[in-house]
């Protein structure tokens, strides 16, 4: 509280303590001013600016210059600076041609036989050549109904009826065809289309068929594929190579919980290049419990973000922990955002800058295999993390902890270790992206469809999601392949059957439907 001023003490020490006890004040306070105003100029840019993490280039062009300078002890005169324009290439104009695949319906569009007549010396005019433009048509989806006929044969003995066998459905005696079941799964868990809506789209065409039901066949057919989840969760843990990530989902009855609370899904990402493997498993819990359950037996590299759920994993399996450089970069570009419109280069522009050298260099290693790859990268990144590391501590000690810059140069410096460790295999990724990526289409049906209803229902939606974003990654078509799962998966009679009808399988006999 300030003190009047005939209350100030006549002891000059006194006052000198009372003064230096105000800066300490009005720094802290000043310091917490600065920590609000960045809180309100994030909250600002995250409601109304765009979501790009990308910065400006003059800001890039800014920090290369200044740094060219000190690296070089001068700065270059404008006389002396040469610019090189790379080649143009400009993408030729019109609209682009239709597929060939699409098949064509000819309209032929002739001249009445009056009108082939000369006005000029009444000639009857000869064919010279046909116009063709094309237009893009589109017919509704074609509904049918499958009427399985079963013959029947007796004996005139009375004693010997035999009626022939029909083969395994999906769901045995409903109206869900394999069909119908994989256009109704691709809809809701790829095109992100509630199972309400879809109600709605099938009674304009006349069809009746209750949500209830559309739920049940959901639930069925994320039962039916189980198998192929097991055996996928198989290859998965026994490759080394696993990423990791996970996001919030509400499920309404779930024992113990209220139906405010928020549950899990947990993603995977992993198994050879050419065999690419997404699961998705739900868990009412975050804890480090759910990855030690996840990746039971599993030993190799685990790549994530900087949760802290999954040290308990890696350091009871003995795994190799891959840390996300885009979660770094994310926090500094949060800085540059939290300096509203005040922005100028400064200490998170310098470190986005150096982030943003990583990854051109990683976009060119990407033309390479594994091994070269792991050359180009110690060759050409190793220098720029080693010069990032240098200046991140450097520069930690003077900037506030609490603010959005010292935030970011924390998390850098504690993760550090976990960054550079993809610089150990030409196989391991330099972020976690493709693990996020996984999961952006649940997130986009999730705002659609909100919650689950029952764990039966997460836990159905999880295994779909796997078959899909797996067959996706493996090349396929999602409706084509759930189409050959629930026709041919009920017959299914070996552990053999089974696997051939995984993803990475059936790509190698797959071809695009025209």
């Amino acid at each position: 509280m300030p003190i009047a001023l005939d209350q100030l003490p006549d002891d000059v020490d006194a006052l000198k303590s009372l003064v230096a006890d105000q800066l300490s004040r009005n720094e802290q306070l000043q310091s917490r001013v600065v920590v609000l105003e960045e809180q309100l100029a994030l909250a600002l840019a995250r409601r109304y600016a765009a979501s790009s993490e990308k910065i400006s280039p003059d800001q890039i062009r800014l920090f290369d210059e200044a740094e060219a300078e000190v690296e070089s002890g001068e700065a270059v005169a404008p006389e002396q600076a040469e610019v090189t324009v790379a080649a143009h290439r400009r993408s030729p104009r019109g609209r682009k041609p239709l597929p060939d695949t699409l098949p064509r319906v000819d309209v032929i569009h002739d001249l009445a036989e009056a009108e082939r007549l000369c006005p000029h010396d009444g000639a009857v005019l000869e064919q010279i050549g046909e116009v063709v433009s094309e237009q893009l048509d589109i017919v509704p989806a074609k509904i049918q109904v499958i009427r399985h006929i079963r013959k029947k044969y007796a004996c005139a003995c009375g004693q010997c009826i035999k009626t022939a066998a029909m083969k395994p459905q999906p769901i045995p005696k409903s109206l869900a065809s394999p069909g119908l079941l994989a256009h109704i799964a691709v809809s809701k868990y790829q095109d992100a289309l509630p199972l309400y809506r879809q109600q709605q789209i099938l009674t304009r065409i006349g069809v009746d068929l209750p949500r209830a039901t559309l739920c049940q066949w959901m639930i069925r057919a994320g039962s039916l594929i189980q198998p192929l989840i097991n055996l996928l969760r198989d290859q998965l843990l026994d490759y080394d190579l696993i990423q990791m990530d996970e996001t919030t989902v509400q499920v309404l009855k779930e024992v113990g919980k209220a139906a405010q609370s928020k549950s899990y899904l947990w993603v995977q990402r992993g198994g050879p290049p050419d065999q690419p493997i997404v699961l998705y498993d739900y868990d009412p819990s975050r804890s480090g419990q759910v990855p030690l359950r996840l990746l039971s037996g599993y030993t190799g590299y685990l790549q994530t973000d900087g949760y802290e759920g999954y040290r308990a994993v890696v350091r009871q399996n003995g795994l190799v922990h891959v840390g996300c450089l885009a979660h770094a970069r994310r926090r500094f570009s949060d800085a540059v955002k939290a300096q509203g419109k005040k922005k100028q280069a400064g200490v998170a522009q310098h470190a986005l800058a150096l982030i943003q050298k990583l990854y051109k260099i990683e976009k060119q290693a990407r033309e390479f295999g594994p091994e070269a790859r792991h050359g180009y990268r110690h060759e050409h990144a190793k220098p720029v993390l080693t010069r990032l590391h240098h200046w991140c501590e450097t520069k930690l000690p003077t900037v506030p902890p609490q603010t959005a810059t010292g935030k970011a140069l924390a998390y850098l410096n504690d993760q550090w270790d976990k960054l550079i460790r993809y610089l150990d295999d030409g196989r391991l990724e330099i972020d976690n992206n493709l693990t996020e990526n996984a999961i952006r289409p649940f997130v986009v049906g999730r705002k659609n469809w909100l919650f689950s209803d029952s764990v039966k229902g997460v836990t159905a939606s999880a295994n779909l999601y796997s078959l899909i974003e797996t067959a996706k990654a493996n090349g396929l078509e999602p409706y084509a392949y759930f189409r050959t799962v629930f026709t041919e998966l009920p017959a299914a009679s070996t552990v053999e059957d089974i696997e051939a009808l995984l993803p990475h399988n059936v790509a190698d006999n797959y071809t695009p439907a025209s």
